[in-house]
């Protein structure tokens, strides 16, 4: 009876698997194309991915890449961020166009995989604790789902370089089930799809530390009853199979030496500014990200805010009261495994925001994208310690009451994170999308390429890489006004300047002043060609939606 009760039970949650696949399919798909074609997605997937489909010279990141006949294939598209996504984005553009619903189509997908790698994430968990192994599972998969922050990550992917994510929960599953099975394919599986999520991004490594550190405790303290035996032999087989997996990363590294001068140079204060020798306000910051994550309420750039204030309490409640029934049970022997299952499932959270603390780059909220899949486990292993009995405890009255709180909470915070999704959708059909997400790059593309543009001179960062993959490199803007400084020209800037001013033909992008990003352009260049005898004039204005203004057109007369 309790066998036929188990496989009764995770039927309902396969079917909680069911639903969740088709909510979130029900909430990425629509309107794939807003808010408008963010420059990180054409930078780090469109444009090469275009490229190499319709046989176009290839611009490799750096230069560096590795010369198959007449094409160069990638290897970078950042000095931390791999060409993963360029390789993955080709069968889509190929199949469908090259269009923005084709190129999201990949994120999207990625996304899904993440679902459901979670769910067998959450499966081995629950094994590990002695539960019933779709309880954890489906609660996790159902909170991502329905989770605004999810979704609409996953509908921009490759802005948040989601394929990292889905390959780090695809290495936790893997080394899970290794533990559990012994079976030495599925460690060098696990390796495999560890070398490729630090290639697609290099902030996968804090999973990865995590992960070690968190299997290295767990190998000493259980070996005994652990079905994994790491030997020499597999130990060293597995190191090569993700040094292979990151040879694209290395090459890269011997051509350019890019990655390490990233790293090594912002060791102590980042490009954005960030001083990364500020750990604990570092970590306040990225501590109080948490919350944010969870409201959902960083997607202003998608119409307006539209929070789901239950989140982040309900998470907290479920969180502390699971832990403390975990631990409650954990002076029986049955339940000391589910314990340690829910105490591990926080410290991963905790020591990845730790790590978070570090940046080359800002501390962008973005980032925790990697964490997002993991922070849900964690509040599903507390919500199941609340839910029933593991599998040899008695069951008790108080449980049941427990459990209807539980599941009453989570309903709450489900329910909450699709009307906040919704609300995404109607303020973006209505917005198409504010700042380096706006529709008006649409507008933008069509108007250069209606002109034959050729090479107009883009001004501030975001116009373009969109613009090159929106006109099938038709339009080819040059980012003239340099990465150096945010807040003035670099020295330069004048030369560069006098360079592109030889052609009268040429236009001038701008951002409007609110939308500016490196600053100080505008008045330069408009001192140079005064200093010329000539004058900027405005040829046209691009608006978004709204009727806003977004984009300034300036010609030299």
């Amino acid at each position: 009876m309790a066998s036929l009760s188990t496989r009764s039970g995770d039927g309902w949650w396969r079917a909680a698997l069911a639903a969740a696949v088709v909510l979130y399919l029900a909430l990425a798909l629509p309107q794939l194309h807003l808010p408008g074609l963010h420059y990180d997605e054409a930078k780090e997937a469109g444009v090469n991915a275009m490229e190499l489909l319709l046989g176009q010279p290839v611009t490799a990141f750096r230069g560096a890449g590795v010369r198959i006949g007449d094409a160069q294939l990638p290897l970078m598209v950042q000095d931390y961020i791999g060409a993963l996504n360029v390789y993955l984005a080709i069968p889509f553009l190929a199949a469908l166009g090259v269009n923005v619903p084709a190129l999201r189509l990949l994120g999207v997908v990625c996304g899904l995989l993440t679902l459901l790698l979670t769910w067998e994430l959450g499966r081995e968990m629950a094994r590990l604790a002695g539960r019933r192994p779709g309880s954890l599972a489906g609660m996790a998969v159902l909170l991502l789902a329905a989770s605004p922050t999810f979704v609409f990550w996953s509908r921009q992917g490759i802005f948040v370089t989601n394929v990292a994510v889905t390959l780090s929960v695809a290495t936790a599953a893997l080394l899970l089930r290794w533990r559990r099975t012994g079976r030495p394919l599925t460690l060098y599986l696990a390796a495999w799809t560890a070398g490729w999520a630090v290639w697609a991004k290099l902030l996968a490594v804090w999973v990865l530390v995590v992960l070690g550190v968190v299997g290295g405790v767990a190998w000493v303290v259980g070996r005994r009853r652990c079905g994994g035996t790491l030997t020499w032999r597999s130990a060293l087989v597995a190191a090569a199979v993700f040094l292979a997996a990151l040879t694209p990363m290395l090459i890269f590294n011997l051509q350019t030496g890019g990655t390490l001068t990233a790293v090594l140079g912002n060791l102590e204060r980042s490009y954005y500014g960030v001083d990364n020798t500020a750990f604990l306000p570092n970590l306040r910051t990225r501590l109080g990200q948490l919350p944010t994550l969870l409201r959902s309420d960083h997607l202003w750039y998608l119409g307006e805010t539209t929070p789901n204030r239950w989140a982040p309490p309900i998470a907290l409640a479920l969180g502390l009261v699971g832990a403390a029934a975990a631990l409650g049970r954990a002076r029986r022997r049955e339940g000391r495994r589910a314990a340690a299952v829910v105490l591990v499932a926080w410290l991963v959270v905790l020591l990845i925001v730790v790590q978070s603390s570090f940046t080359a780059s800002d501390l962008f909220v973005t980032h925790f994208a990697v964490l997002h899949p993991f922070l849900a486990l964690a509040v599903a292993a507390s919500a199941d310690a609340l839910v029933g009995p593991a599998a040899g405890e008695s069951g008790r009255a108080w449980r049941r009451w427990t459990g209807a709180a539980a599941a009453l909470l989570l309903a709450v915070w489900i329910v909450a994170d699709v009307a906040a999704a919704a609300r995404y959708h109607r303020s973006l059909a209505a917005t198409g999308g504010f700042g380096g997400h706006t529709a008006a790059i649409y507008r933008l593309a069509d108007w250069l390429d209606a002109r034959s543009a050729g090479q107009p001179a883009a001004m501030d960062w975001g116009i373009e890489a969109p613009v090159r993959f929106l006109t099938l490199n038709r339009v080819q803007p040059i980012e003239a006004f340099g990465y150096t400084r945010l807040d003035a020209p670099d020295e330069d800037f004048d030369r560069r300047m006098q360079e592109l001013l030889a052609d009268p033909d040429r236009f001038y992008l701008f951002h409007m002043p609110e939308d500016v990003v490196f600053r100080g352009r505008d008045q330069a260049l408009a001192a140079i060609v005064q200093a010329q005898g000539r004058s900027l004039a405005i040829e046209d204005a691009i608006y978004d939606p709204t009727g806003r203004a977004v984009f300034v057109v300036l010609r030299v007369e």
